[in-house]
């Protein structure tokens, strides 16, 4: 009888663990078509002690080994903000990688759950890589196409790793696929009309020195305002908010990313961004100088964008903000000589309707589904 060859769970405590931790993915994704390698450098700077989140936050990364190779990963981590803000010692895993073996899976839970539990936590939740700001989230539907820019992907044994480990379900979000070969429907046109009537104004975010500085400090303003009240998150600092719109600022495509302003004050934004995971996909997670090269070859096949978010402030709705959004948005994208023959928006939470039901109304379909679990500890 040939015995199972032993697990070994290990704490990353050095450089050497990891660069191994930073390896996982390779070892679960193989040659998945969909699959988008991550940028370690940027999975590195979120997990170093220089991060921000260090200064509110604790985490700890375990890697799985069998035969000394890595084939799985998780971060327990806990966020002192989320859980003076729920009122609860709550915890959180992410950064999970495993391949299709349950019992890798259970031993790389029980640390993460073992290290919470020391730490005070009764409950935990997750995929959230230390705060909903960063990737979070399992896919649980729509495995047969890559995921878009800032998306996450995984394969379909993760959601079925926590079914059999006891997880459920604490909330879904989904993705909406927007065809841009149909017309908004009028009253989009009309809400657009509506808020130009009423004083609003339109322009596209500035790109470049220190008017883009401005609008992003506006931004994470708008963002602290509007979605205050979002489940499971919690503010950034504006040191965050600004390092990761600085990462992508030569990324952003002005005419897709409009925003509103009354009376001097911005008071909405329709944040879209080109799908870059198209060219990120053969750059292997590295930019080196071959790196950026291939980047920069393979951008030129970008025909697909992200909506991230689409913000206004509540007193604004009635001025039809948020449509005119919309409108200007897909009108951007729509421009001649632009190559956008789809998007994505991405993502909503299941129970946010009011956002749905705009959203469908503009002719967005579900086409992905993601959830988020918990446990009990």
């Amino acid at each position: 009888m040939i015995s199972k060859p032993l697990i070994d769970i290990r704490t990353v405590s050095t450089s050497a663990d990891f660069e191994l931790f930073l390896d996982v993915p390779q070892y679960v994704y193989g040659n998945d078509p969909n699959w988008v390698p991550p940028i370690r450098s940027a999975i590195a700077a979120q997990l170093s002690p220089t991060n921000p989140f260090c200064t509110y936050g604790t985490l700890q990364a375990f890697i799985a080994l069998v035969n000394h190779q890595p084939v799985g990963r998780i971060v327990a981590s806990v966020n002192q903000r989320l859980i003076e803000r729920e009122g609860e010692p709550i915890g959180l895993f992410g950064y999970f990688e495993c391949i299709p073996d349950l019992e890798i899976a259970q031993a790389l839970f029980a640390a993460a759950e073992q290290w919470l539990q020391d730490q005070g936590i009764h409950r935990i939740r997750g995929p959230i890589d230390l705060s909903t700001h960063n990737s979070c989230l399992f896919l649980v539907d729509g495995f047969d196409s890559p995921p878009m820019m800032m998306m996450p992907y995984n394969p379909p044994h993760y959601p079925q790793f926590m079914e059999q480990l006891g997880w459920h379900k604490a909330k879904d979000a989904y993705a909406y696929d927007f065809p841009l070969n149909q017309e908004l429907s009028k009253p989009f046109e009309k809400g657009y009309r509506i808020a130009c009537q009423s004083g609003v104004t339109f322009r596209p975010i500035h790109t470049k020195g220190q008017d883009f500085a401005d609008d992003c400090k506006k931004i994470y303003e708008l963002f602290n305002k509007a979605f205050a009240n979002n489940w499971s998150s919690t503010p950034r600092t504006l040191e965050e908010f600004l390092e990761e719109a600085k990462s992508l600022q030569d990324l952003v495509d002005p005419d897709v990313f409009p925003v509103a302003e009354y009376n001097g004050e911005m008071i909405g934004f329709w944040m879209g961004l080109p799908d870059y995971n198209i060219a990120l996909k053969h750059i292997g997670g590295k930019l080196n100088w071959l790196g950026i090269l291939k980047f920069l070859w393979y951008r030129r096949q970008i025909d697909q964008g992200r909506v991230i978010a689409i913000c206004s402030l509540p007193e604004y709705r009635r001025k039809m903000v948020p449509l005119g959004l919309i409108y200007l948005g897909m009108q951007g994208g729509l421009k001649k000589g632009k190559p956008y023959k789809r998007a994505e928006l991405s993502w909503v939470f299941e129970d946010n309707y009011p956002s749905r039901k705009l959203i469908e109304a503009a002719g967005g379909k579900i086409y992905k589904t993601y959830r988020i679990y918990e446990k009990s500890l």
